[in-house]
């Protein structure tokens, strides 16, 4: 598995890919997709009292298929105990330019375990293991806990690093050149403490990056003692991404605890952002005005009384998505159980256009087609034309198991809300459910999701 894989550009992979790593606009992404047939999706066995490793799924979305909402294939990892959690493309449309280049990779870190594996696509419904990095390689560079993976123009891979070595702050950046070995840091230690999720927008010269908490922090559970003491995170980091260096932080206070996934808009010309503070449960407008950014919080979600819990639960915005004609920004509420979609055509004055409410603490669908939903909609992922809309429910191990310990017992679920993007609406689709409860081995919690030709959470324009 320590082999580097090959890079054969001129393969008949184009066959499988189009011929394209990218899209010159995103325009054209929604132009020239066809309809999703297979998803990617992690599916772990961490936290659960199953011995196994974790893997990730090939999972049929194509309603014309004799095998659609099942998994279809596994690709399983070579050691117990990673927690798969987010992963990304070797290459994406900010590597259009880049000769040969081919979203062929998959890059899929372990974010407990520090080990990085790389997948092989070219067969699409049989992706090969074909590499591994050790997590003593990523150590050595005094860097742990990988989490978000963006391939950058110039054919590298920036993965954010959220622990040193041990476990503790600070976190950083670690570079992947195109055959999957490791260059180093991007950053230089010190420029940040706490790392998270990042989206950088060439254009415009910026790069943002977010904050949860320390490995050491988050990894064994939450604990609201340890937001008392600020070890979970409050600012966003804007970063010159040309000279890799931090031009300005802001702090976005009470308001602001954990901010967490950011998302630009599509077009590159673009200088509005979004970030969901996750634990304060309020969305964020980031925006440059004379040379200066700014974060306003632009949405609210009110904390809701439950018998079993001795304060007010807050909804937990742990995931967004922008369309990627840049209309419609869709969040999720993990606690509470629901999925919200807001009109952006004004990027500072978001308008709430429907929501659909699934499990959770409190959401008004808790079963679809007999199987209980065990948690709330977590990892979104929306369909490159903006008509179907993904989701899957697990957070993190630990924390499941704090908020909603079935999920440990039942399993995770994929389900799906149709989208009317000309009138704002969306529709749970109650014939949808990839149930993650029922493989082999045994229940597995489902997590991030990508598609094969792209999606609206991993492109990125020149």
């Amino acid at each position: 598995m320590g082999s580097k894989p090959t890079h054969d550009h001129h393969s008949s992979a184009h066959e499988h890919h189009a011929g394209a790593v990218g899209y010159d606009t995103p325009q054209a992404a929604i132009e020239r997709s066809a309809r999703e047939k297979i998803a990617y999706v992690p599916a772990l066995y961490v936290g659960t009292d199953i011995d196994a490793p974790d893997m990730l799924a090939v999972v049929d979305v194509d309603p014309d298929s004799s095998t659609y909402c099942e998994i279809v294939d596994r690709i399983e990892m070579p050691t117990t105990g990673d927690e798969l959690h987010h992963f990304g493309w070797n290459a994406c449309s900010s590597s259009c330019h880049v000769e040969g280049a081919e979203r062929r990779y998959l890059v899929v870190p372990g974010n407990r375990s520090s080990r990085i594996h790389v997948i092989d696509t070219h067969d699409r419904l049989n992706p090969e293991l074909v590499k591994v990095i050790e997590p003593e390689e990523v150590f050595e560079h005094d860097l742990s806990a990988p989490h978000t993976v963006h391939c950058i123009p110039d054919g590298e891979i920036m993965i954010s690093m959220l622990g040193n070595a041990e476990g503790d702050l600070p976190g950083g950046f670690l570079i992947l050149n195109e055959d999957f070995e490791i260059e180093g840091r991007w950053d230089t230690p010190g420029d940040i403490q706490m790392n998270y999720d990042f989206w950088y927008q060439p254009r415009r010269n910026v790069m943002i990056s977010s904050e949860w908490a320390a490995p050491s922090t988050y990894q064994p559970g939450f604990d609201l003692a340890d937001v008392e003491a600020g070890k979970y995170g409050h600012e966003l980091h804007f970063w010159n991404w040309e000279d890799r260096a931090v031009e300005q932080t802001i702090d976005l206070g009470e308001e602001g605890l954990v901010p967490l996934e950011v998302r630009f808009l599509h077009t590159p010309e673009s200088e509005h952002a979004y970030v969901g503070a996750a634990l304060s449960s309020n969305m964020f407008h980031l925006y440059r005005e004379d040379d200066e950014w700014h974060a306003t919080n632009v949405i609210d979600v009110e904390p809701r009384e439950h018998d079993s819990w001795d304060m007010p639960v807050p909804g937990l915005i742990t995931d967004l998505v922008v369309s990627m004609d840049d209309r419609y920004l869709f969040f999720v509420n993990w606690l509470h159980g629901e999925v919200r979609m807001y009109d952006i055509s004004d990027p500072s004055n978001p308008r709430l256009t429907d929501t659909i409410s699934v499990g959770g603490l409190f959401g008004d669908v808790q079963e679809v087609k007999g199987r209980a939903i065990t948690a709330g909609p977590q990892m979104l992922q929306l369909s490159l034309d903006g008509e179907r809309l993904y989701f899957t429910t697990s957070l993190y191990s630990s924390w499941d198991d704090q908020f909603f310990p079935e999920e440990a017992e039942r399993g995770s679920v994929m389900l799906k809300a149709d989208v009317d993007p000309r009138r704002g609406t969306m529709t749970l689709d109650e014939e949808f459910l990839v149930d993650f409860g029922t493989l082999p081995e045994g229940p597995a919690r489902a997590h991030e999701i990508r598609w094969p030709d792209g999606d609206c959470t991993s492109d990125v324009w020149m």
